[in-house]
């Protein structure tokens, strides 16, 4: 188990890490493929990156979506990328949408425990 009584807040510091991490690197990326000239090892870096930070939080959507997107880089295809991008940030977003909604849930629980505690 990820989270017990020793350390209450543990899924909630990781959800927010995955979060400002993805945010980001989604920043990155969107400068990256503004310009001219595309540094496809750059964006696969970042890809790479967010891929597996997807994975440790069992992120599927965005990781699968990432898997696209990396193909896209070793063809060096730049409208593909932007594409993926796309898929990637929408996978990304309706995720952090969960998750807040998961962490309100949480600090609502955490609320009610600590008055059941009174």
């Amino acid at each position: 188990m990820l989270q017990d009584e020793s350390s209450p807040g543990f899924i909630a510091e990781l959800i927010t890490l995955f979060c400002g991490d993805s945010e980001r690197i989604l920043a990155e990326l969107t400068k990256l493929l503004d310009q001219a000239v595309v540094d496809y090892q750059k964006v696969d870096a970042f890809v790479h990156q967010l891929k597996g930070s997807s994975s440790s939080v069992g992120a599927q959507h965005v990781k699968l979506a990432c898997v696209q997107f990396r193909q896209f880089c070793e063809e060096h295809n730049k409208e593909g990328c932007l594409r993926a991008l796309n898929v990637v940030k929408h996978e990304y977003y309706l995720l952090r949408g969960k998750f807040d909604t998961m962490l309100q849930l949480e600090q609502r629980i955490q609320a009610y425990e600590s008055k059941q505690q009174i």
